[in-house]
């Protein structure tokens, strides 16, 4: 019997001293997970900071004949990196703890440089002229592309085109015998690339779309030796916008003047939007704005009737389209019959 009670104490402790503790197995996972959390927090605390864009470039050369003369070029496709307003480009001044990356655009550009025997004071002085598409989120693809590089996609003007192949000829409208060409693309379109901390916040806006792209205009004028060069710049649609507010942050804030703006499809109000008139239904300046170009456009189509005139379209520009406007402005004081043969003058 008493051997029989000391085995079944032996078998006793052998099975306490195989079965596994609880608390004890319970207080190693939890030493795991927080030695988990300490080796983390160190690896975060010592990662440096994500890297940010670089500029690059690729160069190339080539021609385009233009009025029959052959105007050999340089190319370049690059990128430029800015910054939204405020950003101090001193690292001492940064914070140290923080390692998000701050807020950064790549903006992609292409430029074409007029080459050939001029010296480089020459080319210095030559004019540059600076181009953009609107959207906004639009790239540049279409004022390069479609309309003043050195070479052109074919399309039908008043009709969709056929699917692909698309042919690319010489461009004989192309603008680069009389200025330098740089086509831009917004910050987040084309081949521009946002990143960082608030990028959307910190480059997409009417003010922090203009900021970005004044500072890439300082840094291509810098990095080119274009300052004394006559400076243009050239937008479409929302561009139109876009230059009003780039043309002022230049000017104002970066002591940059440009001798000239050119806008095409211009839009710097949007109540007097032909495109889409109803966005302010009762404002009939939009129409009374429209009649000259719509006259003009129809003397230049030869689409006026019998009898129209460049002088019909010149009443159009001045007095007709003035009284016009006065008239449609006080409807209920207006002559009617004043008002009746304005309109019939109209076609």
């Amino acid at each position: 019997m008493k051997i029989f009670l000391t085995s079944i104490l032996a078998l006793n402790l052998v099975g306490l001293a195989l079965s596994p503790n609880p608390a004890h197995a319970q207080s190693k996972d939890d030493t795991k997970k927080d030695d988990a959390k300490d080796k983390d927090k160190d690896e975060k605390h010592d990662a440096p900071k994500p890297e940010g864009f670089r500029p690059e470039e690729q160069k190339s050369k080539g021609s385009v004949s233009i009025s029959g003369q052959t105007i050999p070029y340089d190319a370049i496709a690059g990128t430029i990196v800015v910054h939204p307003k405020g950003w101090d480009d001193v690292l001492l001044n940064q914070d140290k703890d923080d390692k998000s990356l701050p807020p950064q655009a790549s903006i992609f550009y292409v430029a074409y440089f007029k080459s050939g025997d001029q010296n480089a004071q020459q080319n210095a002085q030559r004019p540059v002229t600076f181009f953009y598409n609107g959207g906004p989120g639009s790239s540049t693809l279409w004022l390069h592309m479609g309309a003043f590089g050195p070479k052109r996609v074919v399309t039908l003007d008043n009709s969709h085109t056929p699917a692909a192949p698309y042919p690319v000829v010489n461009n004989e409208f192309s603008l680069l015998d009389v200025t330098d060409l740089v086509f831009i693309d917004a910050p987040g379109t084309g081949f521009s690339r946002v990143a960082g901390k608030d990028r959307e916040k910190s480059f997409y806006g009417v003010d922090a779309d203009a900021e970005a792209f004044a500072d890439f205009i300082a840094q291509f004028l810098a990095k080119h030796g274009r300052w004394n060069s006559p400076k243009y710049l050239f937008g479409e649609s929302y561009g139109t916008t876009r230059s009003g507010a780039l043309i002022n942050l230049l000017e104002t804030e970066r002591a940059t003047d440009f001798n000239g703006v050119i806008l095409l499809s211009q839009c710097l109000s949007y109540d007097t939007f032909l495109d889409t008139p109803l966005l302010n239904p009762g404002n009939d300046l939009t129409y009374q704005l429209a009649l000259p170009t719509y006259a003009a456009s129809a003397w230049y189509h030869h689409k006026l009737p019998a009898g129209g005139s460049r002088a019909l379209c010149d009443d159009r520009l001045r007095g007709g389209a003035g009284r016009r406007c006065d008239a449609t402005s006080r409807p209920a004081r207006s002559d009617r019959g004043e008002t009746a043969s304005l309109y019939r003058t109209a076609h």
